[in-house]
């Protein structure tokens, strides 16, 4: 496994709550990755993506408010995790954004994270955001005191963005020779609080997200690289998505939570592969049902994992049982492997990671055309194809047209005559023959006539 080392051209942002931290990031990166809100403690993990300016890339980390911590009373795990993440957010970089409120001038708590940047040795930036007017600027000189280079800018307005990155850049190492390599994106999606940031914990070996027993403490989606060292001594790169915890509609009020579900939602639409993980305990409930018709809808390769097993240890329920009743609540996801493990013990962690990477490949699986055509022939001979209008469906020859996931077009006397039915017993044939479990199939029919497939 590998992520992040002090060498990469990184650029953290840090300061106070509420200054406008993820504003910038946003603003860097040039997407609405992190959760914009007047409230305090929104941003808790660290958040990582790329940015590029005028030719030059580099990564972005966004953090939770620093200096937060120190009015937390002692004991609060969140704030408390949420400040590690900020230290190690600080400690990976090659360079330091300290964001500070121009409107606010210099507080208490801008010298405080001031004194603990000094300490880093990393060299720091103040950004004095919400300049949103030139006649604000001369406000700079108010943060003189923290010793640090300062520029007026407005993350919202895009003012000051260009003079405060050449001063950051140049502080960078230089970028590698080799570019980035592809990553899939694996989003691991379920409910509060079955183990989603323990999971992704356990595989990269450290604490890279926040673990708390509180509901909703993971609100943004949060990617961390990750790569799977082969048995055959290749490499194969992967971006895991932590993603919030997915609650029914009607448990979602404040406006926070509405937007983390939403990104949760986009999360599988963005994904590659889709981890679906369940709470042991709880089992399958409407809330998976739901989140697996997503899955489906999207046209997701999916893993369920079993969370928790460890807890079912000395008791009478079998991994075989459990799994048949759990097929049959979400029979629509087909032939998804499915694999019981604990994120806290480390119980079949790397077992699963081995099955998605199985998955990832069957995602860029290539059907033979002359076995494609074999095994699709054989298919209508055993069934019965539709029949509308005194006209029976009638099949000439298939192709592969796409992959991740894999598409094909099957060239028949009328598409209309197709039915869902049929179309789920050919899918069912083809995956079966090609070995395609846990990676969806995409069926499309096109006339030989030149009409336009559906």
């Amino acid at each position: 496994m590998s992520e992040t080392s002090k060498s990469e051209r990184i650029v953290a942002i840090v300061g106070r709550p509420n200054v406008g931290k993820s504003a910038l990031f946003n603003r860097l990166v040039r997407k609405r990755l992190a959760i914009v809100h007047a409230e305090e403690g929104v941003t808790r993990d660290r958040i990582l993506a790329p940015a590029e300016w005028l030719g030059q890339r580099f990564q972005v980390v966004d953090t939770g408010g620093l200096a937060l911590m120190d009015r937390a009373k002692s004991g609060d795990e969140i704030l408390a995790a949420t400040a590690a993440q900020v230290h190690a957010a600080i400690a990976d970089a090659a360079a330091v954004v300290l964001v500070v409120d121009i409107g606010a001038g210099l507080q208490p708590l801008d010298v405080e994270v001031a004194q603990r940047l000094r300490q880093s040795g990393r060299p720091v930036a103040v950004a004095a955001n919400k300049a949103d007017l030139p006649r604000q600027d001369d406000k700079i000189a108010d943060f003189v005191a923290l010793g640090f280079p300062a520029y007026p800018v407005s993350a919202e307005h895009n003012r000051g963005i260009e003079a405060l990155l050449e001063a950051v850049l140049p502080w960078l190492p230089p970028a590698g020779a080799e570019p980035e390599p592809p990553r899939l994106k694996v989003a691991v999606v379920g409910r509060p609080n079955v183990g989603k940031s323990s999971y992704i914990n356990r595989l990269v070996g450290h604490d890279r997200v926040i673990v708390s027993p509180v509901p909703g403490t993971t609100r943004d989606t949060i990617a961390v690289p990750f790569t799977l060292h082969a048995a055959d001594g290749g490499k194969r790169h992967y971006t895991l998505v932590d993603t919030a915890g997915m609650r029914k509609q009607g448990k979602v009020h404040a406006s926070v939570e509405k937007f983390s579900l939403f990104r949760a939602e986009q999360g599988i639409a963005e994904a590659d592969i889709v981890v679906l993980v369940l709470d042991a305990e709880a089992g399958p409930g409407t809330q998976e049902k739901k989140v697996a018709a997503l899955i489906r809808r999207h046209h997701k390769a999916c893993v369920v994992l079993v969370n928790k097993w460890d807890l079912a240890k000395g008791t009478a329920v079998k991994a075989r049982d459990y799994e048949e009743g759990m097929r049959r609540e979400l029979f629509f996801l087909g032939d998804i492997p499915v694999l019981f493990v604990s994120a806290a013990t480390g119980f079949q962690i790397r077992r699963s990671f081995e099955t998605i990477d199985a998955v990832a490949t069957r995602l860029e699986a290539k059907l033979p055309t002359g076995v494609l055509n074999r095994v699709l022939r054989d298919a209508f001979a055993q069934s019965q194809p539709p029949f509308a209008r005194g006209k029976q469906l009638k099949f000439y020859y298939a192709t592969q047209t796409g992959r991740n996931p894999p598409r094909v077009t099957l060239f028949v006397n009328d598409p209309r005559l197709s039915t869902p039915t049929h179309q789920a017993f050919l899918a069912a044939r083809l995956r079966e023959a090609f070995d395609l479990a846990g990676v969806p199939l995409v069926l499309r029919y096109r006339s030989s006539h030149g009409e336009p497939a559906r």
